[in-house]
């Protein structure tokens, strides 16, 4: 099988060419057809995107069976200044990648965002594939025509939703948050935007999964469990052993103080609704993910490492809290990040094994 990866010098990019070549990771292996894969990594250097007849011309050269569309200019702030460039980037570069993917009948899986979504109250409710998108950003609205060009012009898509991304690779709210944490005393985060820490680790075993399916539609891929940003800063600080104090702030005072910034949802927790009923949902609560009250988590779910676990959360009967902060000993390095699956299914087997033992 031949996958060409645009966008590969990124977080998602990079860990796709990593379990690639791994043949699998933490989670698992990779599908039998996906193993000794001709991956074709590419960015902006190698191909523009937002050129039509290049992107015809290499697709039709190269012949992938796959194109998996990581590329995008995902400055949120960036984008409502600089429109021409994230319109070129993250709707007509999407566009020529259908069209060039429909004529070589090749596959793409084009990534996209939550904040195709306004953030409007949902009941508290996650947000799964029948939501109806409307994006308040310039970011987000390029995001959703990129979507749009997809579904219209190639038959055999797959649109998969993600959010809040982080890895040890490229740039992140983790990374940033330990950089932060390193040389300030306190730093102000939001604390009334919420969503869904994703682990790229989870995003690209499951997207490499969709790659051999015929399941094609639109997909959330996100970590399971809520946070706000100011809870996902506070984990990564307790995590990484910094003591610097973060303070939340309103969206509207951070608003103040920034003018230039755009409007982010204020709620975009997403549900993998579809992942679940089709190839399956092996995600892991998100680093700094809040269990919330009453949260229906299921047999097959763990609650990952990093994350936080309240007082209050009620888990079901026979549900194992673990890789929880209190279980994860090692501060949050860097390097550590790409290590916390590892952990957190290592105490999977362990749960498992303990199962079994009292099933004897």
């Amino acid at each position: 099988m031949k996958i060409l990866i645009t966008g590969c010098r990124g977080q998602l990019g990079t860990e796709l060419q990593h379990q690639l070549s791994a043949e699998g990771c933490a989670i698992g292996p990779l599908p039998e057809r996906l193993r000794k894969a001709t991956v074709i990594p590419v960015d902006v250097d190698e191909l523009d995107i937002t050129d039509r007849e290049a992107t015809i011309n290499y697709i039709r050269r190269h012949q992938p069976d796959t194109v998996i569309n990581c590329a995008a200019f995902t400055n949120v702030d960036g984008c409502e200044t600089a429109r021409d460039a994230a319109f070129k980037v993250n709707a007509i570069g999407p566009r020529n990648l259908a069209l060039a993917c429909e004529k070589v009948n090749a596959r793409l899986i084009h990534i996209s965002t939550d904040y195709v979504f306004p953030g409007t109250a949902n009941g508290g409710v996650a947000l799964d594939e029948c939501a109806v998108p409307a994006p308040i950003s310039a970011y987000g609205q390029t995001k959703l025509l990129g979507e749009q060009y997809v579904e219209r012009f190639c038959r055999r898509h797959f649109i998969v939703r993600t959010a809040w991304l982080y890895s040890s690779y490229g740039k992140n709210f983790v990374k940033t948050m330990i950089r932060l944490g390193r040389t300030h005393d306190k730093i102000t985060v939001v604390n009334d935007q919420l969503g869904n820490p994703t682990n790229a680790v989870d995003l690209a075993y499951h997207i490499l999964k969709l790659a051999v399916s015929h399941d094609y539609g639109i997909y959330h891929c996100t970590g399971n469990g809520i946070c706000s940003w100011y809870d996902f800063a506070c984990a990564i600080m307790q995590g990484a052993g910094l003591s610097c104090k973060v303070e939340p702030v309103t969206s509207a005072e951070y608003a103040a103080a920034n003018p230039a910034s755009a409007s982010r949802p204020a709620w975009s927790a997403l549900e993998n609704r579809m992942l679940r009923c089709t190839v399956g949902d092996e995600t892991l609560i998100g680093m700094g993910a809040i269990v919330l009250n009453g949260a229906k988590i299921g047999s097959h779910c763990l609650i990952g490492a990093g994350a936080l676990v309240t007082q209050s959360t009620v888990i079901p009967d026979g549900m194992m809290a673990l890789g929880s902060p209190a279980r994860v000993k090692s501060p949050l390095t860097l390097e550590a990040i790409a290590s916390l699956h590892e952990t957190a299914l290592h105490y999977r087997q362990e749960a498992q094994e303990l199962k079994e033992q009292e099933n004897i």
